[in-house]
């Protein structure tokens, strides 16, 4: 378990744990993870009963620390919705993050020594779906000595593997939070993911992928990748709302017009050349191939309802008017097929102007959504308690 530690701000800090699994992972693709690990974080406590566990499911560029101040000082990618009071309320629940296989916080992947060779994974790391993180949790819960999940929350790439659980071990939770995500991708949204890897693949010091051997890094590439990739969560409309036309530099009546820089071009560069020094470039490329291969109905004949036919558990889906990458149409999707087989399914479409990023910001009625939600989850729990 986690335990608490004080950062240089003198705040309560999250520690993240690992745990090292050793028994082999049988990977989608056929590969053999004989040996992997998994870095966690969990916030609140464990019942007697083990039963008021809730599994976070991070998305792409997520990691563990989704809550509370880590020993540096920096806030969780979900801190707004995750603590004591919040809408994934620690009063109430034990609540799980981990950080998936391939991503580069710890868990094992690219960034990892391949046993096999001595050196780093690389390129040469094994693909992944979205399957191969779900029974990497498993592992985890089994860890844990969790039986059964509460709830499995997650936003876009976190809210597919909520929908595998319900699908693939549907007697291992009780609910699925499903925050802006599809069935599968659309053609639009795997062309900007294949336009963002081949902006990394173009990089100079990519290497093949094997840039870490050659003591490189492929930081313009990766830092486009962000550029692209950060501008599709957006609005038009928060965009031109935050931005507009203003300029940081120059002037539009310049005679010397490369002198001229717009406030969102610094923007989108500022968090290109961010992302490029915390996150890893194959990682980038590994997970979002995994979202291009995502695509539930595919082993059930393409038939949404007869996909969720199996699953036992009760769902929450929402969606953010302004979301073009991952519509309320897609949402509302899902939910009619949840309808169809006849699963009990509430849907919750929230008004915002934020994009497909709004399911990470503050918002009031998203937030008493779910929190309204959790809070009957949690009302269940304890009165089922000895």
């Amino acid at each position: 378990m986690a335990n608490d530690l004080q950062s240089s701000k003198g705040q309560t800090a999250i520690a993240k744990t690992a745990v090292a699994f050793d028994r082999p992972l049988n990977l989608a693709c056929g590969f053999e993870l004989t040996t992997h690990e998994l870095v966690f974080e969990t916030y609140g406590k464990l019942n007697s009963s083990h039963t008021n566990a809730i599994l976070i499911c991070h998305a792409l560029s997520g990691d563990h620390h989704a809550a509370g101040v880590d020993s540096e000082g920096k806030s969780g990618w979900w801190e707004h919705y995750i603590g004591p009071g919040k809408p994934i309320d620690t009063n109430r629940f034990f609540v799980v993050c981990p950080n998936n296989i391939g991503s580069c916080f710890g868990s094992t992947g690219p960034n990892s020594i391949n046993p096999a060779t001595g050196k780093h994974w690389g390129a040469d790391f094994p693909t992944l779906e979205v399957g191969d993180w779900v029974e990497s949790q498993v592992f985890l819960m089994e860890h844990l000595e969790i039986d059964c999940w509460a709830a499995v929350v997650g936003g876009s790439l976190g809210g597919m593997q909520a929908m595998h659980w319900s699908v693939v071990h549907p007697e291992k939770l009780q609910h699925a939070v499903v925050i802006a995500a599809s069935l599968k991708l659309s053609a639009q949204n795997i062309a900007f993911n294949e336009i963002a890897r081949r902006a990394i693949q173009s990089d100079v010091n990519f290497k093949d992928g094997q840039y870490l051997e050659h003591q490189t890094s492929p930081k313009d590439g990766l830092a486009l990748a962000r550029m692209i990739g950060h501008l599709t969560y957006l609005s038009d409309h928060a965009l031109g709302r935050k931005f507009g036309r203003l300029v940081r530099s120059g002037d539009l009546d310049a005679a010397q017009k490369e002198l001229v820089e717009f406030e969102i071009s610094s923007y989108l560069n500022y968090q290109g050349d961010k992302f490029a020094k915390g996150f890893d470039a194959n990682s980038y490329i590994l997970i979002t191939k995994m979202l291009d291969y995502f695509d539930l109905v595919k082993n059930y004949k393409n038939d949404a309802l007869a996909t969720f036919s199996n699953a036992k558990c009760q769902f929450l889906v929402v969606s953010f008017s302004s979301d073009w990458r991952f519509s309320p149409e897609c949402s509302e999707e899902i939910t009619d097929a949840l309808i169809g087989a006849d699963k009990n399914v509430t849907y919750l479409r929230i008004e915002s102007d934020q994009g497909h990023d709004a399911f990470l910001l503050p918002d009031a009625r998203y937030e008493n959504g779910v929190s309204l939600y959790l809070n009957r989850v949690a009302d269940q729990l304890e009165a089922e308690q000895p």
